[in-house]
């Protein structure tokens, strides 16, 4: 699992506020939106379950904190976090805090991650369907692979543009949609829709972030997808990754539609014009950084009008 950049904040002064920085917390809300979302859809359909919503929330959480130790740590090994970069400064980068401790962090965060994924699989499938709890685990290990090997390892792929896949897929169709299935064991086509409407969202946010580090990621061979497109086109992919999000959740509706509540989310789709436009015209990096923010905020308000649009519809 990819990480989801922050938006900027100062240095910290004490060993507990570099540790809590270098957790990244206004990533954390973000990385939650596809549980909320999976659970919204399975209340709409009667299938909540309380207990399995929480453990998947607390693995999420456990997860992003760990892609984003490891994305500290591998951005400054491999030369990103350098005095070129725009953005604000890391624990690592600043010497707040050294590689070796960084590394036993990423460690304690994979083991809670993992006892964390254990538990949510134990809650919501016990001893029954042993293939669905085997399927689910390897799908646990692959998303702490991905959390670490973003920027991490020795052949990030992060580094060859594949974050915005990662986090489409995870913070996209692996959340929402396995948030779904745990509690209902079943897996409607349709809930793909907003799966991938989110995982549209959650990859405009790094794609923000990526447009903001042009210039350092390709000095340090950080082949993001905006490295490759440039700036302008960079532009218009942020474009097409908002009217793709909105569009699949209008598709939805429209599949699935039995009550004028659940257009409630088209409230949210003036935040993301203002964003769009905000990406388009500001030039200046500095200037991009606020947009990170306001982006994942905006994936929040979304969340929240769409999944309270179905149940309350």
């Amino acid at each position: 699992m990819s990480t989801i950049p922050a938006s900027a904040s100062p240095a910290p002064a004490s060993p507990a506020k570099a540790w809590i920085s270098a957790f990244r917390p206004r990533t954390l809300p973000l990385a939650l939106a596809s549980i909320m979302m999976g659970g919204f859809l399975a209340a709409a359909h009667g299938q909540f379950r309380g207990a399995v919503v929480g453990l998947a929330a607390l693995t999420t959480i456990l997860l992003q904190i760990l892609s984003n130790l490891a994305n500290d740590y591998g951005d400054s090994q491999n030369g990103a976090d350098s005095v070129h970069r725009e953005g604000p400064q890391r624990a690592v980068q600043s010497g707040a805090i050294t590689p070796a401790q960084m590394k036993k962090g990423m460690v304690v965060f994979g083991v809670l991650s993992f006892l964390a994924g254990i538990s949510l699989l134990w809650v919501a499938l016990g001893l029954s369907g042993l293939w669905v709890f085997l399927s689910f685990l390897v799908l646990g290990l692959s998303a702490i692979w991905a959390a670490v090997n973003y920027t991490a390892g020795s052949k990030p792929y992060g580094y060859a543009g594949l974050g915005d896949l990662s986090v489409f897929i995870f913070f996209g169709l692996v959340g929402v949609c396995g948030t779904y299935y745990l509690q209902a064991r079943e897996l409607p086509l349709g809930v793909l829709l907003p799966a991938a409407a989110l995982g549209c969202f959650a990859t405009a946010v790094l794609n923000v972030n990526n447009i903001r580090d042009i210039r350092s990621d390709e000095l340090a061979g950080k082949i993001t997808i905006p490295v490759r497109l440039g700036p302008v086109r960079a532009r218009r992919y942020h474009w097409l990754l908002l009217v793709l999000g909105l569009g699949a959740a209008i598709v939805y509706v429209a599949l699935t539609y039995h009550s004028p509540w659940q257009w409630l989310f088209l409230l949210a789709a003036p935040l993301l014009l203002r964003n769009a436009r905000a990406v388009w015209q500001r030039q200046d990096s500095m200037q991009l950084d606020p947009l990170l923010k306001q982006m994942a905020l905006t994936t929040l308000v979304f969340t929240l009008l769409f999944g309270l649009g179905q149940v309350l519809g």
